[in-house]
């Protein structure tokens, strides 16, 4: 059972994703029935799986949710401007329902009872067939997302009973329907049991079936991966035809379908079928049979949808159901992913390891040995792409999810506001995307709640009185850059000056460009808010939001036009297992410095040096002044150095356009190095960002060029003092 859970969640995701597809596609005015049914069959899936796992509260919602769905099917409800936000709430609260379930969380009582509420109202506007909600029934019941609670009406009618019709008396029970199913090769290559279709209908009645063996050849004569057996089935249920197809939905393709309801004595004129299907009366005709063509059917409510497909063994590869253009996946555990990783990232070592092993013993370049490390350097690089694209995952996944934070928090902030998202298809690593969550959620709180103005403000403003939030995602020179702007008010900027100076940030008299007063909004405790919120006040969100993209070795940066709006830029690496970097030396020692922020180098004898007071020093650059940081000095590798005539200097710039540079002894070359990281196996070192393991088997440390920009000369170095040995403790690793 805990593995076809896990397969139930993996599969919810998938759902929620197309729920979240489709309603999207609503909103853009695509009223297509197909655009309707693949979300009415999304939630229908939820709700039969869920049953089968006994998560009564996300079952009983689904159910709900699906009776304003089958309205709007029916052409009953159109989705228009007041039916769109309840549908967007009930999306919204179905995913919460899936987390919760595979969180073990509780339900919050009195959470969904409003929003049940909307939908039963709304699923009965039209008359329909749907349940009304008992008023007795109390706002616990109904918060656990209602249990099914049918009424009695009293309609005044007479007792048919008593009322004598001259016919015979219709058959007691519910109608009775034979179900003639036979398979298709494709319906076991793509893992579908009959066993659990055959349950599926036992939920909605009574069901007797026969097997059909007529078709199965001697045994020397079997094909192992074709059906020979067909079934007739016999079942008894109020569900209707409509109840069967959906039973049968995801297999109509896969396989020979009939439905026949059995006429009743007085009509058919003769006995009830026996047991196991038997053939009803001429008189009924061809047209009573149903092909199994489900095209507006529900999707199927069983634990089939959630199992997880067995391979065979030996088998010919599987044949595509024409006209479909399949795509093969497999789900793989990520900790199996990360093994292979680690796995090729240290063949990718022990490559270098080889080719400078040949390159000391000098050996002829052009020799049968340097093709063949040639061959394996080339096929090591194109193995790493391959699995470093494995771990890749569009964003698509974690911008539905901002979607529904945007309108979870315009309905808290009672501003209209709505999100618009680009670059969907990007892909990132995974890792990424799910460390991505937190700092997304809080920029987008704080874009709603402190950028966008209230909808009579915008209004005076000349704007349109919904705010617009756009979220994108794209790849620029080996990184991924993603946007989050808003055309709210802007920063204001004096204002933020103020607050910095009565917190003791900065001094009254410091002189600060739009950047770094910008840049104050990522100091801890730094807030605008003038009273606490659940959204805001307390000072926390912005510098969380610079420490952990920073810690997935990337860069945040604002640029801000008043009255126009503010755009939130992040720029995160494609991967965190490969770093391209530049190798220097430094009293002796090997550092890696990553290219991205790299913009040149200069040799120091060549450049226009000045000093300012006893010891600092600064670089002439085309553009102004830029201070220089000994990257030895600052890591506690060495002493000051006086003379820098001998030693080369980087120039590295952030995104917010600052720039610092680090003075070397020695450049060696460009390589991509692989990282491995300090804090889960050592701890987190000042001025240092991960390792790596270089070609003669030496460790070399990376260095975290944010840290040197942000920090200014000798902050950096301070800190390794003040941590004590730390270096000294690399000793036995080469270091």
């Amino acid at each position: 059972m805990t593995d076809l859970r896990t397969a139930f969640f993996e599969e919810c995701e998938e759902l929620l994703e197309t729920l979240s597809d489709g309603l999207a596609s609503l909103e853009e005015g695509a009223d297509d029935s197909e655009t309707v049914n693949s979300i009415f069959r999304a939630v229908h899936s939820i709700k039969g799986s869920a049953g089968a796992f006994h998560l009564n509260a996300l079952a009983e919602f689904s159910h709900i949710f699906e009776n304003v769905l089958d309205l709007l099917r029916e052409g009953k409800l159109s989705a228009d401007e007041d039916l769109m936000p309840l549908l967007y709430a009930a999306g919204d609260h179905l995913s919460y329902l899936v987390e919760a379930a595979n969180g073990g969380v509780e339900v919050e009582p009195d959470r969904a009872a409003a929003l049940v509420a909307d939908l039963r109202r709304t699923a009965n506007v039209e008359g329909s067939a749907t349940e009304e909600e008992d008023p007795d029934t109390s706002a616990e019941d109904v918060a656990a997302i209602g249990a099914f609670q049918p009424i009695n009406l009293d309609l005044g009618l007479p007792d048919l009973g008593s009322i004598d019709t001259g016919e015979a008396p219709a058959p007691t029970g519910p109608p009775r329907y034979t179900i003639r199913f036979a398979p298709k090769d494709e319906l076991f290559e793509t893992g579908h049991d009959p066993v659990l279709i055959f349950r599926a209908l036992r939920a909605l009645g009574p069901v007797e079936a026969t097997a059909d063996l007529t078709e199965v050849p001697a045994f020397s004569e079997i094909e192992w991966d074709r059906p020979y057996i067909s079934w007739t089935l016999t079942l008894q249920t109020e569900a209707g035809r409509d109840g069967i197809e959906g039973v049968f939905d995801f297999v109509s393709d896969l396989c020979d379908l009939e439905i026949v309801p059995d006429l009743p004595p007085s009509t058919a004129q003769a006995a009830e079928p026996p047991a196991g299907g038997g053939e009803t009366p001429d008189e009924d005709g061809p047209g009573n049979v149903d092909t199994g063509d489900a095209g507006t059917a529900a999707a199927a409510p069983t634990t089939a949808a959630a199992a997880p497909s067995a391979p065979s063994a030996a088998k010919p590869a599987a044949k595509k159901p024409e006209g479909k253009a399949a795509r093969d996946t497999i789900r793989v555990e990520l900790e199996r992913v990360d093994r292979l990783v680690n796995i090729v990232g240290e063949l990718v070592i022990s490559e270098a390891m080889l080719r400078q092993a040949m390159s000391d013993s000098a050996m002829s370049a052009h020799g049968p040995a340097a093709n063949a490390m040639g061959q394996l350097r080339q096929l090591s690089g194109e193995l790493q792409e391959s699995v470093m694209a494995i771990r890749a995952q569009p964003v698509r996944g974690l911008f539905q999810r901002m979607s529904r934070i945007v309108r979870e928090v315009t309905r808290e902030t009672g501003k209209n506001a709505r999100i618009v998202t680009e670059g969907e298809a990007t892909e990132v690593d995974k890792t990424v995307i799910e460390r991505l969550v937190d700092p997304l959620t809080h920029m987008i709180r704080n874009a709603i709640d402190h950028g966008l103005e209230k909808p009579e403000q915008r209004e005076a403003a000349g704007k349109k009185a919904l705010g617009t939030v756009t979220l994108s995602a794209a790849h620029r020179s080996g990184r991924v850059i993603i946007e989050l702007r808003d055309d709210g008010a802007g920063i204001n900027r004096p204002k933020v000056r103020e607050l910095a100076i009565s917190k003791g940030l900065i001094a009254a008299g410091d002189d600060l460009s739009d950047a770094e007063i910008d840049n104050l909004l990522f100091a801890p405790g730094f807030s605008t808010s003038e009273k606490v919120s659940n959204l805001s006040g307390r000072g926390v969100g912005m510098d969380v939001v610079r420490s952990e993209i920073q810690a997935l070795g990337g860069r945040v940066s604002i640029a801000s036009e008043w009255g126009k709006g503010t755009v939130f830029s992040i720029s995160l690496p494609l991967t965190l297992a490969v770093l391209e970097g530049m190798i220097v030396e430094v009293a002796g020692e090997k550092i890696v410095v990553p290219t991205t922020t790299l913009r040149e180098t200069v040799r120091a004898s060549e450049a226009a040096m000045h000093c300012l007071g006893d010891s600092e020093r600064v670089l002439s650059m085309r553009d102004g002044l830029v201070p220089i940081v000994d990257l030895g000095e600052s890591l506690g590798f060495r002493g000051r150095v006086s003379d820098f005539s001998d030693q080369s200097l980087l120039l590295i710039e952030t995104d917010t356009g600052q720039r610092t540079a680090l003075a070397v002894d020695r450049v060696y070359d460009q390589r991509e190095v692989v990282i491995k990281g300090l804090e889960q196996n050592y701890r987190q070192v000042p001025g240092i960002a991960a390792a790596t393991i270089l070609g003669d088997g030496r460790i070399a440390l990376i260095a975290d060029t944010d840290q040197f920009t942000s920090t200014g000369p000798g902050t950096a170095a301070a800190s390794v003092s003040a941590s004590g040995d730390i270096f000294d403790d690399f000793s036995d690793f080469g270091v």
